[in-house]
């Protein structure tokens, strides 16, 4: 079982989660999103310069160009996020100079859940439910849309958990 990041629900709307996230470090790739995913699994599967192997955590953060462009770069990218114990101190140093160790402070983040393979479609689609459920109770939001990924490529679509999150500002 892949352990995910904890966060604790401050708000629920219809069908979208407003969660307030610690600080997490992230191993991040910009710039590569279709070879980003390999790259991180090489490096948390000990391709570093520890030789140290780190657990995968859920969930995998996606950015994309385009419509919605990416919260932490103005490029796609692609993020795992380090296990709960690691700090931005203690992770181990990619081999690979693309790969970047970034602490996220903590935040406030409303996420909308949603099943099936990913496609840019359906992210936009659930892009736009997610911003017309925050505008219509006048949540600021911070940033882009971004996506995270909970499930191994492997996993059927119906089983699958997706979300299309954004960063928010509370009153």
């Amino acid at each position: 079982m892949v352990a995910s990041v904890k966060y604790e629900i401050v708000r629920k709307l219809s069908k979208v989660e407003i969660r307030q996230y610690p600080n997490i470090v992230i191993a991040r790739v910009e710039g590569y999103e279709d070879e980003g995913f390999g790259l991180l699994f090489r490096f948390i599967s000990g391709e570093n310069k520890q030789k140290t192997k780190v657990k995968m955590t859920a969930p995998v953060v996606s950015q994309r160009i385009g419509m919605t462009a990416p919260v932490l770069s103005d490029t796609g990218s692609m993020a795992f996020v380090m296990p709960e114990a690691y700090r931005i101190e203690t992770t181990p140093e990619p081999l690979d100079n693309r790969i970047k160790i970034v602490e996220i402070p903590a935040r406030v983040v409303a996420a909308l859940r949603f099943s099936g393979r990913w496609s840019e479609s359906l992210f936009n689609a659930k892009t736009k439910e997610l911003l017309e459920e925050l505008a219509k109770v006048k949540i600021k939001t911070i940033g882009n849309v971004f996506t995270m990924l909970y499930n191994a490529p492997y996993t059927p679509g119906f089983m699958r958990r997706n979300e299309v999150a954004i960063e928010v500002e509370l009153d």
